[in-house]
């Protein structure tokens, strides 16, 4: 089962046909969260809120450079686990995320996928490293939450559980009593295709550029799109 194009819907058709639940990353497949709201924009932020704390020195050079705020709150983590300090710096980036969603943007096909995969009998469920509350936010915004609540995984202050952690994708599969086989997993980074190997989840790769496909692929992921456009039609012909 391979796509090197990602637009063979005969690669798709066995995932499709088998999933019974689908497992959707939130940050990608479903929208670009920080499309208007620059994630680098909130790890520097994230990286000055400390300094300004007299806690400069508690992150090496590499993590106050980071472009991805996750970085900082999981060095954090590794040194301050279960602080108070921890949970004050996973709220402001919660904060940030709700910001995000104002100017977030939906990715092309994801609404209609959504709400045709669930119309005719699939069960989906949100695993994410983002907050839950970020995700409930923009799925009311779009009026999707009615397709995934109450199955929304996303992250506590217990970052040990971030993907490539498995343990959101454990979580679901556990609260909807399905068996890893019967499950797709959409994610669009290599830690998403680990989570999804690690939990024995099929894996379907969301790439919106080349670049990022070339990352799936390195990853070990067989089967990559570009659009979910294929992935929609070949939905709609199961119908």
């Amino acid at each position: 089962m391979t796509a090197e194009t990602g637009n063979d819907t005969e690669d798709l058709r066995e995932p499709i046909t088998r999933a019974q639940v689908v497992l959707w990353d939130f940050d990608g497949p479903i929208c670009r969260l920080f499309a208007g709201h620059s994630a680098e924009r909130v790890a520097r932020e994230l990286v000055d809120w400390l300094s300004g704390r007299g806690l400069h020195g508690l992150l090496t050079e590499g993590e106050r450079g980071a472009v991805d705020p996750h970085v900082v709150l999981r060095a954090v983590d590794r040194r301050h686990p279960g602080s108070d300090l921890l949970a004050e710096l996973e709220e402001r980036l919660t904060q940030e995320e709700l910001r995000a969603v104002t100017t977030a943007m939906p990715t092309a096909y994801a609404d209609p996928l959504i709400r045709t995969w669930k119309a005719l009998g699939a069960r989906l469920a949100v695993v994410t490293n983002n907050s839950p509350r970020t995700v409930q936010t923009y799925l009311e915004s779009r009026t999707l939450l009615s397709c995934f609540a109450p199955h929304i995984y996303g992250r506590t202050q217990e970052l040990r559980r971030l993907k490539p952690d498995p343990h959101f994708l454990n979580r679901a599969l556990n609260a909807m009593g399905a068996a890893p086989e019967t499950a797709l997993m959409i994610g669009d980074t290599p830690s998403d295709f680990a989570a999804a190997r690690e939990a024995e989840v099929p894996f379907l790769g969301y790439a919106r550029n080349e670049r990022k496909a070339k990352l799936l692929r390195e990853a070990g992921a067989t089967l990559v799109v570009e659009s979910l456009e294929p992935v929609l039609r070949t939905v709609r012909g199961q119908a």
